[in-house]
This record gives structure tokens, sequence and C-alpha cells, in this order.
């Protein structure tokens, strides 16, 4: 299996004197589902936003090493070149054009590639075949939908566009669990069926590596941790900290997972 993404000892400066994210490299492999964990301002958006080019809206700048896609060097490149050579975000908060229906917004997605009738009415049912609901929605005004649906429809966007690789952050982000069971069950169904390779960010760390091959954990802007999704579900540490699981398997209290001590091995 072949690299399509790799990540070469980025530094990610913001404003030029904010340095956020500290020599991390990482790889996803082609057609794999890759997870990045990692509590609140560990720098995990600005690795996807590093990715995606949506850096420079935020005075962001990859300021050290190398992001390439397929071998080809992109830090450089603008959002649209970075879309265009086939890497789609989806970003955090499910951002719609909320005054559109469910239908133009799915069009929006196709801009990048394609203008031609025939090429979008087929690729709409394709959408729609992944995502049903959003067939039964697709006149509705994209403002008026539900979280989990427009978590749908955002992702069905952004495949529009014919992705070879998805950055997804946070898609589980406020919807409740029966919906989040099903946003991954179709995130790895659309990890099958089309073969695109994901880098997931997720708050959910069971649900995240659960889908995943490998995963990766941040903490203040660095890797600190990486290995086999499976490998990292049975990690100690992870389980405590992360899943809020203790040694013999029991849920343990918000309080106590919340003033866990991390063991210091994990920054060696």
């Amino acid at each position: 299996m072949s690299v399509i993404l790799s990540l070469k000892n980025i530094e990610v400066t913001y404003s030029e004197v904010i340095l956020v994210v500290k020599g991390v490299t990482l790889e996803v492999q082609e057609g794999s589902i890759v997870t990045l964990l990692g509590a609140n301002g560990a720098g995990k958006t600005t690795i996807l936003k590093a990715i995606s080019g949506l850096l420079v809206s935020e005075l962001g700048k990859v300021t050290e090493g190398s992001i390439e896609f397929r071998g080809i060097p992109i830090q450089r490149e603008s959002p649209e070149n970075i879309v265009k050579m086939g890497i789609v975000h989806v970003m955090e908060g499910r951002p719609s054009f909320d005054q559109l229906t469910v239908e133009e917004n799915l069009i929006v997605g196709a801009s990048s590639r394609t203008n031609r009738p025939t090429e979008i009415k087929k690729d709409l049912e394709r959408i729609y075949s992944y995502f049903p609901k959003l067939k039964a929605l697709r006149k509705k005004i994209s403002g008026y939908i539900s979280g989990g649906e427009k978590q749908m429809l955002v992702v069905g966007r952004g495949l529009m566009a014919h992705p070879k690789m998805m950055l997804l952050d946070e898609p589980s982000l406020g919807l409740a669990p029966l919906i989040v069971k099903e946003i991954f069950e179709i995130i790895e169904f659309v990890n099958k069926e089309a073969g695109t390779s994901i880098l997931l960010v997720e708050q959910n760390a069971l649900a995240a590596l659960s889908i995943s091959s490998y995963g990766y954990i941040m903490e203040n802007g660095r890797i600190v941790m990486d290995g086999v999704a499976a490998n990292l579900k049975d990690n100690e540490d992870i389980r405590e900290f992360y899943l809020g699981l203790s040694k013999v398997g029991k849920r343990k209290s918000y309080r106590h997972v919340k003033h866990y001590r991390r063991r210091k091995r994990w920054l060696g």
C-alpha cells in the first residue's frame, strides 16, 4: 500500500510569532482511515488546515518541514489548487450555505470539477445512494435541517468533488449517540465503497479508533504517540484518559478523568 499523504517535521506559526505545531510527522496510506486524537487546543485542526491550505485565511503558515500529496509538495499551494488535486476538507461545525437547498449545496461541491449537467446529475444520484435521507430532503432549505442531516450534507458535498482524500474535522460534534453511530457507519462505507482515504480528527476516541487502521495522539502541538488503531484502543493510557476506562474496564467518573495525570512517558 502506497502513501497518499505525508507530513514531515512540519511547524505551523500564526502571525509569524505564535508556534502552534511543532515538528509533526505523520502518514496516511492510500485507501485507509487514519485518526488524529488529542485534547482541545492540541493542534489537530491546525494540521488539517495546513494540509488544505486554509491557514492563509487565519494568518497561519507552514514555516518548517513539508507536506506531500502523492509525492508532490503542497504546503505552498492555494486551497483551490489543493481541492483540484483531490483533497477535500470537511470543516468542524458543518458549515453550509444555509439559504440554499440541500441539492443546491451538493451542486456547489461539484463546482471545482465540472459544470456539465449530465455529470452533476449522475453524481447527485451517487450521493443520494450513500445518503438516502438527503434525497428526501433535497428541496429543503439547508438552514432548517438537523445537525446529523447537515453532517451528511457536508460530507456529501465534499464527495461531489470526487476527492482522493477527505479531511474530516469533528464529524460527531454535538450529535446524539445514535446519529454518531450512523455518521461513523457512513464514513466507513464511503472509505470502502469509493476508496477515499480519510484523515479524521475526532473527540470521540472510541468511535474513531473503531473505524481506523492507524492513529496519532497530539499534545501541545506535538505527536506524542502513534500506532495501529486496535493497539491504541487497548493502551492503558489511551483507555483511561481518552476513553474514561480503568484497568478493569469500568467507566470512571468525569471528575476522575478530568484530573487524570497523564504518564510522562508519553513525552518520552
